[in-house]
């Protein structure tokens, strides 16, 4: 006879799996997400995240951490301390190297030549992961979050002034039409109309 309730793991290891997962975590996710990403009933999960939010506010006899677990929109995220805003992005914007990679410059022109854009649609066009680079455009100041898009919480993302003046121009209406750099296709076809 096999049970159908799979045995609940003890608190300490659902508040340490919560971490791991809340640690990479892009966007608020729900109790009932973060249960499903643990393996744990939504109430064991409730009451893990109540223990890490005292926890990290120092209620639970710790020192007061440097960051905060948050419910906002309905999901839980890990966020910097707002009094440590400042530090943070002095940090990112001295660690930023001067030059970005090709990933994050054609992470880039997708999201100048399509803006509003959403990570996936930018990951579907480019075919690749851009978590990452998206995090380094936005940690530049050359991408923005524009809006949040209210049925799927997807974030769409838009260029800002500072890529404008990085470029030396004064609207995104002066990038250069992408249409004659493309490939029309045509390449091999008078072979075909020649058999």
């Amino acid at each position: 006879m096999t049970d159908e309730n799979p045995p609940v793991p003890p608190p300490a290891d659902v508040a340490r799996r919560l971490e791991a997962i809340l640690l990479i975590v892009e966007e608020p996710q729900s109790l009932v997400a973060l249960a499903a990403a643990v393996g744990a009933p939504v109430p064991a999960v409730r009451q893990a995240v109540e223990a890490l939010v005292a926890d990290y506010d120092g209620l639970a006899g710790s020192p007061r951490r440097g960051f905060e677990l948050r419910e906002v929109g309905g999901g839980w995220r890990l966020y910097v301390r707002a009094e440590h805003d400042e530090l943070v992005s002095e940090f990112v914007n001295t660690q930023a190297p001067s030059r970005l990679s090709q990933a994050a410059l054609e992470t880039l022109a997708v999201i100048a030549y399509k803006q509003p854009v959403t990570r996936g649609q930018v990951a579907s066009i480019r075919a690749v992961n851009v978590d990452s680079v998206v995090r380094t455009l936005l940690a530049r100041g050359l991408i923005a979050e524009a809006f949040t898009d209210a049925e799927t919480g997807a974030i769409h993302y838009a260029t800002t002034d500072a890529l404008l003046i990085n470029l030396g121009i004064n609207s995104l209406d002066e990038l250069p039409h992408i249409s004659p750099l493309l490939d029309d296709g045509a390449d091999g076809f008078e072979d075909v109309l020649r058999a």
